[in-house]
């Protein structure tokens, strides 16, 4: 069946945060200044890893990559939002609609796993300190990250073209300020069976065996962690991975603290508050976390300063 005959309706309203006049230009403002410290803080570790020969290695390989991934998955929602706040608009159309939803998914699916594989790393470098190098080869790392790539892509696709198969025939508003998948189903007037399951499906394998993997490797790296004789080689461990351990902390936990208050609450206001932590702080505060404890990093900054 053809989609436009599916489809009722060509736009979407993203009801936001408030409907309040007078609360608008703050909200722009806030959110336009987040926004630019998050876009300027990952592009300046990305500039950072680059012209440092130093940093030329597996670990800020991993977290160059993250940053552009974070750079673009703040890009998917807030620019559309402030736009909506600027021209006093809440229409989202169909289609952008779905494209928001599959570049969303996307960048959401490849921080998970390059927070993921980040953990692999700290893993061999901390438990097979003697075969790092021959592990995490140059290519062993092109592979992980294309793996990421094409993991995160193909099942963003399936999400969307199970959206495409929906019809909508009610009124499309939605609580949050942009696409997010469990609403843009809900709203749905279809059967909703095979999107659920696919959801299921998917946190499963892009969450929680993910999520799995990282707590088993950072739980070895700190038994190793322990057993290391100098109080100065356990600082520097410690503080190497306490940053990523914080970086996967924050994530999980604000991806957990939308989808619990979802369930907990009725309210949608609530909720669409608590939804902007992942796709807008998430991504702002992960600079200063992998910079703030990090020597080569600092060094790097001076170096590129001057």
């Amino acid at each position: 069946m053809d989609t436009q005959n599916q489809t009722c309706h060509s736009e979407f309203i993203l009801l936001g945060f408030s409907e309040d006049t007078e609360m608008q230009p703050l909200l722009f403002g806030m959110f336009l200044s987040m926004y630019l410290v998050s876009i300027f803080a990952n592009l300046l570790i990305i500039l950072a890893i680059i012209s440092d020969s130093h940093l030329h290695t597996p670990m800020y390989f991993f977290l160059s990559n993250l940053s552009f991934t974070d750079i673009c998955f703040t890009s998917t929602t807030v620019p559309k939002m402030l736009l909506n706040i600027q021209t006093e608009s809440k229409t989202i159309t169909y289609e952008h609609c779905l494209i928001q939803l599959y570049f969303f998914m996307l960048f959401s699916g490849l921080d998970i796993s390059l927070l993921t594989v980040m953990a692999y790393d700290r893993f061999v470098a901390i438990c097979h300190p003697l075969h790092y190098m021959v592990i995490m080869n140059p290519h062993f790392c092109g592979v992980l990250l294309l793996a990421s790539w094409l993991l995160s892509a193909l099942v963003s696709l399936l999400h969307d073209l199970m959206v495409l198969r929906l019809s909508y025939c009610t009124e499309l508003k939605m609580p949050h300020f942009f696409c997010e998948l469990n609403q843009v189903v809900q709203l749905a007037c279809s059967d909703i069976f095979l999107n659920n399951l696919l959801m299921y499906i998917s946190t499963a394998l892009m969450g929680f065996i993910p999520l799995s993997g990282i707590l088993y490797t950072y739980s070895k790296i700190i038994s190793s962690i322990l057993r290391i004789s100098t109080a100065e080689g356990k600082y520097k461990a410690f503080s190497t991975c306490g940053s990523r351990l914080s970086a996967v902390s924050l994530f999980y936990g604000t991806v957990l603290a939308v989808y619990l208050s979802s369930a907990a609450t009725q309210n949608s206001r609530a909720n669409a508050i608590v939804s902007v932590m992942y796709p807008v702080v998430t991504p702002m505060l992960n600079p200063f976390i992998y910079s703030l404890r990090n020597k080569d990093i600092k060094q790097a900054f001076k170096k590129l300063s001057r």
